[in-house]
């Protein structure tokens, strides 16, 4: 099949440094493997410097390439100011940024604490200010030219219950991909971003819906081409949004999700059918882990 395969010429990406939050697992590792076939390093943050490492260290076997893992809490601006100028100092420049890092509990909102919420609003939307702050302004002061892409989810214009803490969150990440997109463009920066449908990851999707609920509710069945995403899909186009061959695309937000928020508004709102024993039983699994 074409989309399992890479899209960009060879060297698509060559001499470019990119920088991916959340790149140590999942699409975020998806996108850095095929950004380093196309000639780019890697710098890859998350808070776990374990997965980080091993995730470099498999990235570098498997492609050859340059991958620089910092452990980092993307919450806390001094730590990510910090990861900033570590990576600056390693490879002396960052091309662009990848706004990758997540979090998101599938819950009925009156059954979460207020720490819950502000834990998904702090990942998702505090840390990607964070970061954004942190390398436009080093950007604009070293009158470089930068790009952002920042990776958003469908249901950040449509909204979706059971999601409400990531959605709103996600919502702020569009809003702020747009408005930078107009304030810094002058600075020759570019905002981007993408809103995936279902692409499954093990870790993810296996704590979102888990043991019979993800038969139960599996997403395939929502989406009108009749399957969920590949992960060289998005690859493909993230490569293409940070490389200078979209250098007139600014402000778009991309949706790749074979149709399904055009079939359904709300990618979690069919779990209004689940029974309250089993959100019962899905927040006692979700607090041992």
């Amino acid at each position: 099949m074409k989309y399992q395969e890479g899209m960009l010429v060879n060297d698509a990406l060559k001499g470019n440094v990119i920088m991916i939050s959340g790149g140590g697992t999942g699409l975020g590792a998806a996108m850095g493997r095929y950004f380093l076939t196309l000639g780019a390093k890697l710098v890859i943050c998350s808070r776990n410097y374990e997965v980080l490492q091993k995730a470099a260290s498999e990235m570098e076997k498997e492609t050859g390439g340059e991958v620089f893992p910092i452990a980092c809490d993307l919450r806390d601006y001094d730590q990510v100011e910090k990861m900033y100028e570590q990576a600056l100092a390693h490879y002396g420049r960052i091309d662009a940024v990848v706004n990758n890092a997540a979090a998101n509990f599938i819950s009925p909102t009156d059954r979460l604490s207020p720490n819950a919420f502000h834990t998904i609003v702090d990942i998702v939307l505090k840390g990607t200010a964070n970061l954004t702050l942190i390398a436009g302004k080093n950007w604009i002061k070293e009158k470089a030219a930068g790009t952002f892409l920042n990776i958003v989810t469908t249901y950040a214009f449509t909204g979706s219950a059971y999601v409400v803490p990531s959605a709103a969150a996600k919502a702020g990440v569009l809003a702020m991909t747009r408005s930078l997109a107009v304030e810094w463009a002058p600075h020759n920066i570019r905002s981007n971003a993408i809103a995936p449908g279902p692409f499954p990851t093990a870790g993810a999707w296996e704590r979102l819906l888990p043991g019979e609920l993800a038969e139960k509710f599996e997403p395939s069945r929502r989406v009108p081409l009749g399957r969920v995403g590949v992960h060289q899909e998005l690859a493909n186009l993230a490569a293409y949004l940070v490389s200078p061959f979209s250098s007139y695309i600014n402000g778009e937000i991309i949706t790749i999700d074979g149709g399904e928020w055009l079939q359904g508004a709300g990618q979690f709102n069919g779990l209004r059918a689940i029974k309250p024993e089993w959100w019962d039983a899905m927040e006692e699994k979700r607090k041992k882990k």
